[in-house]
């Protein structure tokens, strides 16, 4: 069978229920934008190496963003049944493992942090950097079509963006790698003793 059946020459993809939609639409960019992040999550799970604690977690992730993408690629009107789970504890999944990450953390989180630190950071904050687009894409399909962007769906791929963020300073901090601060916390600057001057 051949890969390619020129069916998109003019700028249109089929998507769930045999409809066809411009490669342009809300629809194909938002799981364009959730598949750049899959692959990328797919060179950081080799970068890490077969052995590493976080596989399993992340094989899940990868297999959730595919499950995801089935149901987004589904427009509401389609009367065609997606069979594909749905992982609607997603949300649930990541905060445990941000919980467990963060317990292992030496240093609170109360600054920005510039990008970077070594390859396995830099790459986890490029996940969260493509994840964050996804889920602004997310926003503009859920205008269009609301019932195709369900609530699981938008509050898994939020809850990622922050897991990816976790995972790049628990990184750091294993290798012993001091942080880039750029600057407090909006909140914590607000708390923070106002000087008078004399």
């Amino acid at each position: 069978m051949k890969i390619y059946t020129r069916k998109g020459d003019k700028g249109t993809t089929g998507v769930f229920g045999g409809k066809r939609e411009d490669k342009d639409s809300a629809r194909i960019e938002c799981n364009g934008v959730l598949d750049e992040a899959n692959s990328t999550i797919g060179l950081l799970r080799v970068k890490l190496g077969s052995d590493h604690v976080w596989q399993p977690n992340l094989h899940r992730i990868q297999k959730d963003l595919m499950d995801m993408m089935s149901h987004l690629a589904r427009p509401s009107e389609s009367t065609k049944e997606n069979t594909n789970p749905k992982p609607v504890n997603g949300a649930e999944f990541c905060e445990q493992w941000l919980d467990e990450l963060e317990e292992g953390i030496t240093s609170p989180s109360d600054y920005f942090l510039l990008p970077g630190g070594n390859e396995i950071s830099a790459l986890c904050h490029v996940c969260r950097t493509q994840i964050r687009r996804g889920e602004r894409r997310l926003v503009t399909l859920m205008k269009e079509d609301p019932a195709c962007v369900e609530d699981y769906i938008m509050a898994y791929v939020n809850r990622l963006s922050d897991l990816f963020f976790t995972m790049a300073r628990a990184e750091m901090d294993k290798a012993g790698i001091a942080e880039e601060k750029w600057q407090l916390f909006l909140y914590k600057r607000k708390k923070q003793p106002v000087e008078k001057s004399e």
